[in-house]
């Protein structure tokens, strides 16, 4: 099964599941402010982080570096944003572990473990020739 499938069926009946046990132990009122409160902490420190994100990568042009870890960093905050708006206990956790930065690290860490090695095969080169063609001359491409 498709790990998308599986995702959009297993996240919403965790949430349902994690309501319930929650709300019991708490009450319903508790619960949905609970939700709400979590919600807005998460944006302001998401909004937070992704300043100081920004931030960075405006540092990094400026020493003439690209900065690649700040672009995938606010990506990540971004997501971990949209997580945190999402209502639910299970989401909400995930997002503040992306959000933090100690845990984004380690998160976009092994992420780039995979990427990073991987090493260029002779796929990934084509070989040609070419000519230097004059604007006098006939035979234009």
């Amino acid at each position: 099964m498709n790990t998308v499938i599986l995702s959009i069926i297993l996240v919403p009946i965790i949430e349902i599941y994690l309501f319930i046990k929650i709300g019991a132990q708490i009450g319903a009122i508790k619960t949905i402010l609970l939700i709400f409160v979590t919600a807005m902490i998460g944006i302001y420190y998401a909004r937070y982080e992704g300043l100081n994100t920004l931030r960075s990568g405006f540092t990094s042009m400026v020493k003439n570096q690209l900065p690649a870890y700040e672009i995938i960093s606010g990506a990540a905050i971004a997501f971990g944003a949209l997580l945190l708006i999402i209502p639910g206990f299970a989401t909400d956790i995930v997002g503040f572990f992306i959000i933090f930065p100690f845990t984004r690290k380690i998160i976009l860490g092994r992420f780039s473990n995979n990427l990073q090695n991987k090493k260029p095969s002779k796929k990934d080169f084509i070989d040609g020739e070419f000519e230097d063609i004059e604007d006098n001359d006939d035979r234009k491409i």
